[in-house]
């Protein structure tokens, strides 16, 4: 397992927006990475360190390919990849730190505790196992919290989208949340069986939750008719009969009898003798018999029937025209009910209606027939008394449900939003169950983890020996140094740095890195790290240190991680660069071509700089020298376009100053150290105004520790392009052909310079 590409970085320093190019080879055993103080170099140690101590980066967004998987940057503290890193915090934090702690000791095992050494790593081998039952039961667990996390979110959003509305609704924002509290209440109260609901049941309240405020409904103003006390009325009248004269024709014919009654009662209003329609005179005795067949006894009979007849029709007139409230008119959920009742009422006036015709058409049959009984031989329909109150109640919920039109709405979802809870119940019990039964996995096997732990530490504790340590570092120091001054002193809670046998003081710049790298290539021997699965990342292992020390920390920094799974080397310095190339060059076997170099570089997008990785400058792969690339970037920017904004030249003073020492000590090399840039430049015959243009360009911009410091000033840069072509006709003027040569050399034989 090893780091194979620094998959991105966003806002992280100087990697505002970095993505690992598609054809950037990635990381080998192997691995130098060149680029100049301020590029980056800081920040990549920086985020491996945060992934050696496991924890999560405290700046932007980061994301490392590891074992052909993206870890991202909260995910470091998960990370098992052994990892061991040395930059200023390393030192900072393990032998130089703030208040002068001791260094830790670095542990190794004591001849006489070989058998515990067996014994921890018998039990390592458990832990390991332990640690992977741990990792199985974990992702399980997750399995299991996942399936019941997405089966609450699956069935919130069947109550939200089943009981949403427009308006002000609580189920409009339903959640996960909800309806797992409500189901894990229900769930331990053992009540869900009280809120299930009957199809009937639910669909009558889907129908309140879908309702429109309607308007309310008058009542039905009617009340049924006493049948049974119209019976012996009507009996008697029909069993009634007239005592007169009866013209025998007039009582066989009802027609004519009703005829001449009609024109009986015309000739008594108008008075007149003669016959209406023959214009002759009536008999007087003609006269007395008609008015003996219509007796008064006659006309009570036929005004008594009339008026019961006017009295059935009326009733029978009202059970016709009642109307009844339309079945739209009303809220569906009462609509169920509503229909069986209005149904019955409609049954019952037609009955009523019946009832009355029958009556109706006997009393008309007794007007024809006065002289004669009629048997009533109509049965009486039985009535439902309570049709019309039963209808009635019906509106008064759908008026109340008017009034209370809100709350009741709110309680139908409220209940059906409880039975789509309780018809889940038991599969939701049956996730939980298994996430809580997988969770309880997860703290068995890390109690396993951590007693196996606590007996491999109680172990160490025992076989723990950090003297043999302390004098091989000592001997490192020694022949490092030169000389036994310094020494490390062991302690109980680690080392103590002394010179001549006292507290060390005033450590200078090379003491305190010999000590420092000498620290942690030892500390790779500790048993806490495995090198040869491990990575080691070494950020500019030999700043501050002179040629000889430099040559001597490369030796030490070649022999003690070559065996390891991984090295990774950052550096500015171009010698030490040179030095780990060649190693790298030289490797054989297997190995051979287990390495990649790298080059870290800025780019503009119109903003800021933005630190990138890409594949190191051929020049810097086939020299010997940083000279050819750094005169390679002089006439690129020389002979290129302008940029498009002035941070893009931020590091162009110091290429030109570099460039022209490394030139000017060649070409004049007879002026010494001492006479500075300036006198090696008067020494070179060429224009003088041009002359101290360069220079106070350089001398201006190039005196910082690092290329584009936050605080320049970007306008003092628009120069750069103008100074850069002025270097290049200086440099002509002291060796043209050299500046032929390589400019042909950089631009891969391009032509000759036609200047």
């Amino acid at each position: 397992m090893a780091i194979q590409q620094v998959t991105w970085l966003r806002d992280c320093r100087i990697f505002r927006d970095f993505t690992w190019p598609n054809d950037l080879p990635s990381f080998g055993r192997y691995n130098l990475i060149y680029g100049w103080n301020g590029s980056g170099k800081t920040t990549i140690s920086k985020l491996l360190r945060d992934l050696e101590l496991q924890r999560a980066p405290d700046i932007g967004h980061v994301a490392l390919r590891i074992a052909d998987h993206d870890v991202c940057g909260e995910d470091f503290p998960r990370s098992t990849l052994p990892v061991r890193v040395f930059n200023r915090d390393f030192v900072n934090e393990n032998v130089f730190s703030v208040g002068g702690d001791d260094m830790p000791p670095i542990f190794v095992v004591g001849k006489e505790h070989v058998e515990k050494q067996k014994e921890v790593n018998r039990l390592k081998e458990e832990r390991t196992k332990a640690e992977d039952d741990c990792g199985s039961a974990r992702s399980k667990t997750q399995a299991a919290d996942g399936a019941f996390d997405r089966f609450c979110i699956d069935r919130a959003k069947v109550v939200k989208d089943t009981l949403r509305s427009s308006g002000s609704n609580p189920y409009n924002e339903y959640d996960k949340r909800r309806f797992q509290d409500r189901a894990q209440q229900m769930a331990a109260d053992s009540d869900a069986a009280i809120f299930r609901l009957g199809e009937p049941e639910r669909d009558r309240l889907l129908a309140q939750h879908h309702a429109k405020l309607k308007p309310k409904v008058v009542e039905v103003a009617y009340q049924l008719p006493a049948l049974e006390e119209l019976v012996p009325s009507v009996s008697e009248l029909l069993e009634a009969t007239v005592a007169s004269a009866a013209i025998q024709a007039l009582k066989d014919d009802r027609r004519l009898a009703e005829w001449t009654r009609d024109g009986l009662r015309l000739h008594r209003n108008l008075r007149t003798e003669k016959c209406l329609f023959c214009e002759q005179p009536l008999p007087a005795s003609r006269l007395r018999a008609l008015e003996a067949h219509f007796s008064a006894q006659y006309e009570e009979l036929l005004r008594k029937l009339e008026g019961q007849i006017d009295k059935l029709e009326s009733s029978s007139t009202d059970a016709r025209g009642l109307r009844l409230p339309y079945r739209a008119e009303l809220y569906d959920d009462l609509v169920s009910d509503y229909d069986p009742a209005e149904q019955a009422l409609r049954t019952t006036l037609n009955s009523i209606r019946v009832f009355s015709d029958a009556l109706i058409q006997k009393l008309k049959e007794k007007k024809g027939r006065p002289f004669d009984h009629i048997e009533l031989d109509v049965s009486i329909p039985e009535l439902d008394a309570g049709v019309v109150d039963r209808l009635n109640e019906i509106i008064r919920t759908h008026n109340e449900v008017c009034d209370e039109f809100e709350k009741r709405t709110s309680d139908a979802r409220d209940r059906l939003a409880l039975d789509m809870i309780a018809r889940e119940l038991e599969d939701l019990v049956a996730l939980r169950d298994a996430a809580e039964k997988a969770g309880s996995a997860v703290l068995a096997a890390e109690e396993e983890v951590r007693r196996r732990t606590g007996e491999i530490e109680q172990l160490e504790r025992d076989i723990i020996e950090h003297g043999q340590p302390a004098e091989e570092l000592n001997e490192d120091l020694r022949k490092y140094l030169g000389h036994g001054e310094l020494q490390l002193a062991v302690k109980e809670a680690g080392y103590a740095i002394t010179r001549s046998g006292e507290p060390a003081q005033m450590l200078s710049e090379g003491e305190t890195t010999a000590i420092a790298l000498l620290y942690f290539l030892k500390s790779l021997e500790d048993r806490a790290f495995d090198l040869e699965s491990g990575v080691v990342v070494l950020d500019d292992p030999v700043s501050s240190l002179d040629q000889n020390a430099l040559f001597g920390a490369f030796g030490y920094i070649r022999s003690r991680t070559q065996a390891a799974g991984q090295v990774i080397i950052l550096t500015h310095n171009f010698l030490f660069f040179r030095l780990v190339r060649e190693w790298f060059r030289n490797l054989r076997g297997p190995v051979k071509r287990a390495w990649q170099v790298f080059m870290l570089e800025f780019a503009f997008d119109g903003a800021a700089r933005n630190a990138r990785i890409q594949a190191i400058d051929p020049l810097l792969m086939d020299f010997d020298s940083e000279y050819h690339y750094l005169f390679a970037q002089l006439y690129r920017i020389a002979t290129g376009p302008r940029a498009a904004s002035l941070e893009e030249y931020y590091w162009t003073p110091s290429i030109a100053r570099r460039v022209l020492e490394t030139f000017l000590a060649f070409r004049v090399p007879d002026m010494g150290g001492r006479s500075g840039l300036w006198g090696k430049m008067c020494a070179v015959s060429s224009d003088e105004e041009k002359k101290s243009r360069i220079y106070r360009y350089v001398q201006t911009h190039s005196h910082r520790g690092a290329v584009g410091d936050a605080d320049e000033d970007m306008t003092l840069l628009g120069e750069s392009r103008a100074v850069m072509e002025d270097v290049l006709d200086f440099m002509r003027a002291a060796d043209v052909d050299h500046v032929t040569r390589m400019i042909a050399l950089v631009t891969e034989g391009g032509g000759k310079d036609t200047a």
